[in-house]
């Protein structure tokens, strides 16, 4: 069975890399090429301008070509992964591979290129001969200690930053999961013993920054297939292993492993016993991260040290020291500034980073990835996963200010933050759009309150809202189940301490509640007992009584149920005063920029006065994401072409904004594609009242518009920032149950803007 299981995940793994095409990389345009005109600019004769350009002043060739955020991956294939020397073809796999790590984590563009070249110094020569194409070199896969000699060479000759990996790599996440290790252990770097195993280029980088971490280099004892080693010794000795050359004569790991704060192993399976692991200090740090089996499994060192934390090479054992967490990061904070180089300042600040970002809550899109585990800081969360979105903002810009405080940087930056900001808008799609209404938002104290307040997706929401905005989050929800769940999210909050609960099973308003609920609904149904059942059962109708009488200025519901379900309750109690549920608005932001679609669920069938509203209101919500509203009322006809009754529902609402001579521009009735066409658009209408696509699509149907959105979603890959339910005074939302997290945190910096904001 266990041969089938290997065949089977073998021949995965190649299907993966041969279908639907040949390999993981492709090359794409990013300027159009379709007609005469493009052809002159992008190459000749128009491409000469942007050539002298470069001619005159070099450093413009981060502006006019793409190789400010181009990344070359070398290798010539004598020590890939776990396979050795298996030569420069068979490692494109892996390079393909990295490049596509590079392009998935941090958006750097990158050639992966293979070299048949085993001599290190012409090597070194072809890799420098490659500087005028690329903004930074990643030495990869290229065994020690040649890999010193390339280094070494590029270093000194290129004036672009030069990483090997390998290296430097995997010696940053060491240096990060050993200082979180450091502060659980309640340990200092300056008075720890380390025992290491593997004198190879990963090894001796790791020692390296050890020392530079505040290691003292004699408390270091490195072991290797030869064993200790000392001074004098002959055999299979480099000069970067001298350096950690201690005492005079042989001796073996298990000589040198009695009490032994951290065991560093960077070298094959088994080498650490459990006797040894008995040996070491109380509470030791074990870093086995041989690969694909580490130096002593996890469960053979526990059960001789319940207290040791440990790491490893693997994603299936907790802690993986994987150099995804840095590579990608620190290249691009590099090439962001221009740097001339990556120092040690440059991998100290991302070490910090790194450190750092263990030790905050957990993203709620790193706790989706890694459904099930537990994503809280302590013995098997030393390090961040490498899905967990914020580590190219934070990472990145510490390398940034690094590389500008020790003056390696040609392109300093202006202002930090706005880059982190601008960083994570490429991670969070929805950040940079959202910026005004989070702005918005900052400047009032609002109390919101989530009707399902048990869903970990909410408690994830409370936490975010109260790090990053001044807003008051209540949840629904009973105490205990509360608490488990942030407790087994690992998110620090607590009800009754940082967030108000209401329990729906106990609360002292109860009586009140209740009481509230049924003199709003007295002649329409709802027998005392009713309403005393519901206020006991139904957290949607409980949150909208919160909002009526006050404790709450908005409510947000929909993490699951159906929508006009929620919305049944929301009218029922919150539609007076001249609030009424007017559509549902959803932003989509698409790789070409945002598109609001409406009404994707409240009128089946708007009448003409209904989806004039849609419009109006669509208009409003347009400008508080700062963008200038084009609204097109769609349908199967185009400009008059037909008479059916969507249509004229169309035409007539077409009547009565005209009539009302709104200070935004609008057209109708269309299809999508003239919508979004001008130059379709202009062969069919002349005189079309804007220019440009439209970015508001407004139907004649709920099914017409909740099928674009979800095929928007779904097929072209659009983030949808809501729904938003217009025309109740920012009372109420109700979201979708495929919400995540983040959108939840967006939707509830809406609703903590105060309505005077809607214009």
């Amino acid at each position: 069975m266990e041969e089938v299981r290997q065949d089977n995940a073998r021949q995965a793994a190649l299907d993966y890399h041969e279908f639907p095409k040949p390999g993981k990389l492709e090359i794409r345009a990013t300027k159009p090429l379709a007609n005469g005109r493009d052809l002159s600019r992008a190459y000749s004769p128009g491409v000469a301008e942007a050539c002298l350009e470069i001619k005159a002043d070099p450093s413009t060739a981060s502006r006019y070509t793409s190789r400010g955020n181009l990344v070359a991956v070398v290798t010539n294939g004598t020590a890939v992964l776990g396979l050795g020397n298996i030569g420069a073809l068979a490692s494109k796999p892996v390079m393909e591979g990295k490049a596509v790590l590079f392009k998935k984590f941090a958006n750097i563009d990158c050639f992966d290129i293979e070299l048949n070249e085993a001599d290190p110094e012409k090597l070194a020569d072809i890799v420098c001969a490659l500087e005028p194409t690329f903004g930074a070199i990643n030495l990869e896969d290229i065994k020690a200690p040649d890999c010193f000699i390339v280094e070494q060479r590029c270093r000194e000759r290129m004036n672009i930053p030069v990483f090997h990996d390998d290296q430097h790599g995997t010696a940053i996440v060491v240096g990060a999961a050993a200082t979180n290790a450091m502060i659980i252990a309640g340990k200092t770097f300056d008075q720890i013993k380390i025992v290491s195993t593997g004198g190879g280029a990963a090894g001796i980088a790791c020692l390296e920054m050890l020392v530079k971490l505040g290691v003292r280099r004699e408390n270091i004892w490195l072991c290797d297939l030869e064993g200790l080693v000392y001074k004098g010794r002959t055999a299979q000795m480099t000069p970067q292993k001298e350096a950690f050359a201690q005492g005079t004569s042989p001796a073996t790991l298990g000589d040198v492993i009695d009490g032994a704060d951290l065991f560093l192993g960077l070298s094959g399976p088994g080498v650490l016993t459990q006797d040894m692991v008995a040996r070491m200090a109380p509470n030791p740090i074990i870093f086995a991260l041989a690969n694909p089996n580490p130096e002593i499994q996890p469960d053979l060192a526990r059960a001789v040290a319940p207290g040791a934390l440990i790491a490893t090479g693997r994603s299936d054992f907790p802690n993986q020291v994987n150099n995804v967490l840095c590579f990608p990061f620190i290249f691009r904070g590099a090439l962001d500034v221009g740097a001339t180089t990556i120092n040690d300042e440059m991998k100290i600040a991302c070490i910090e980073g790194i450190a750092a970002l263990a030790r905050a809550t957990t993203s709620a899109e790193a706790a989706a990835a890694y459904s099930g585990e537990k994503l809280s800081f302590g013995p098997e969360y030393l390090i961040p996963k490498p899905f967990d979105p914020r580590l190219m903002g934070v990472v990145a810009t510490a390398v940034a200010r690094a590389a500008m405080e020790t003056g390696v940087a040609t392109r300093p930056l202006a202002d930090l933050e706005a880059y982190k900001a601008n960083l994570d808008g490429s991670v969070f799609k929805s950040a940079m759009l959202m910026r005004p209404v989070f702005e918005a938002a900052r400047h009032a104290e609002r109390k919101i309150v989530f009707a399902e307040g048990e869903d970990e997706r909410v408690l994830r929401t409370a936490n975010a809202m109260l790090e990053e905005t001044t807003d008051l989050p209540i949840l629904i929800g009973r105490p205990e189940v509360v608490e488990a769940r942030c407790e087994r999210a690992g998110l620090p909050i607590r009800p009754g301490r940082d967030f108000h609960l209401v329990n729906p099973e106990n609360d002292p308003r109860y009586r009140d509640y209740w009481g509230t609920y049924a003199d709003l609904m007295a002649r329409r149904g709802v027998t005392p007992d009713i309403a005393r059942a519901i206020m006991r059962t139904n957290t949607t109708a409980i949150a909208a009584v919160m909002v009526h009488r006050g404790e709450a200025d908005s409510m947000i519901c929909g993490t699951f149920g159906q929508y006009l379900w929620h919305l049944g309750y929301v009218r029922q109690v919150l539609a007076r005063g001249g609030l009424q549920p007017v559509a549902a608005l959803s932003l989509m932001i698409l790789e070409d920029g945002p598109l609001f679609i409406a009404d994707t669920h409240v009128h089946a069938e708007p009448t003409p006065e209904q989806i004039m509203q849609t419009v109006l209101g669509a208009a409003r919500h347009v400008k508080r994401f700062g963008l200038t509203p084009k609204i097109a009322l769609c349908t199967q006809s185009q400009f008059g072409n037909m008479e059916n009754e969507k249509a004229q529902r169309m035409r007539a609402a077409l009547d009565l904004l005209d009539a009302r001579e709104p200070d935004f521009a609008y057209e109708g009735e269309m299809n999508i594609d003239a919508a979004l066409d001008q130059g379709l658009r202009d062969r069919l209408l002349s005189g079309a009242r804007f220019d440009g696509p439209a970015n508001v699509l407004v139907f004649a149907s709920a099914d017409a518009a909740s099928g674009v959105r979800n095929i928007l979603k779904m097929k072209a890959g659009g983030l949808e920032v809501g729904p938003i339910l217009m025309g109740m005074g920012n009372k109420a939302h109700i979201v979708t149950p495929s919400i995540t997290a983040r959108g939840l945190l967006n939707v509830s910096a809406i609703a903590g803007t105060p309505v005077a904001h809607y214009g």
